[in-house]
């Protein structure tokens, strides 16, 4: 009979399921999809591939669960931050505060390997609704500068935040690379009333 190391096997199971997300999540980011498969992530947490399977059935389903896990945690961090941040202006750069910072976290940098990643379809209409979730503060704080054509000013936001993302990642200054966003956001958004 298997170990179990935790008071219920409820418990047990969790926990195992946790360390299997996060073992998936740093696969991810280190590795990039391919590499985020029952055998691989069984490994990297000391199961089975066999016992993975008891917790996600094929490797699109751990996959699934990894976004499922880790990206509603990056869109409260930043629904959050925007919206108690107070004038519509401080909530425009408390969302690329918050973005920003979560390009340098390795989670982050797991969810982004997906944008360029080939994936089931269900994978990506998932990830296109949560993508689509994301971006909601942002485009409530530009309406609320009464910037006009709001819906595509926040896409070009968006857009611009990806490349200042992907700069961070790739071992730019998150500091510097975030004060010259602020600054063409801040210029961009001033002359567009």
């Amino acid at each position: 009979m298997p170990k179990i190391d935790a008071p219920t096997v409820e418990e047990h199971h969790n926990q195992r399921r946790v360390a299997l997300l996060a073992a998936g999540a740093q696969l991810l980011a280190e590795q990039g999809v391919d590499a985020v498969n029952p055998a691989a992530v069984g490994a990297a947490t000391g199961l089975a591939r066999s016992s993975v399977y008891q917790y996600f059935d094929s490797a699109p389903a751990l996959l699934a669960a990894v976004v499922e896990d880790a990206f509603p945690r990056a869109n409260e961090r930043l629904h959050a931050n925007t919206t108690n941040a107070g004038t519509a202006r401080q909530q425009v750069d408390a969302y690329v505060s918050t973005a920003l910072d979560l390009a340098a976290d390795r989670t982050h940098r797991a969810l982004y390997a997906l944008t360029e990643a080939d994936l089931p379809d269900g994978c990506r209409a998932r990830l296109m609704e949560l993508h689509a979730q994301q971006s909601a503060p942002l485009l409530l704080a530009v309406t609320g500068l009464g910037v006009p054509e709001a819906e595509l000013t926040t896409a070009l936001l968006i857009g611009m935040l990806n490349a200042a993302a992907r700069t961070i990642i790739e071992g730019s200054s998150p500091t510097k690379v975030k004060r010259r966003t602020l600054a063409l956001i801040h210029n961009g958004l001033s002359g567009n009333r």
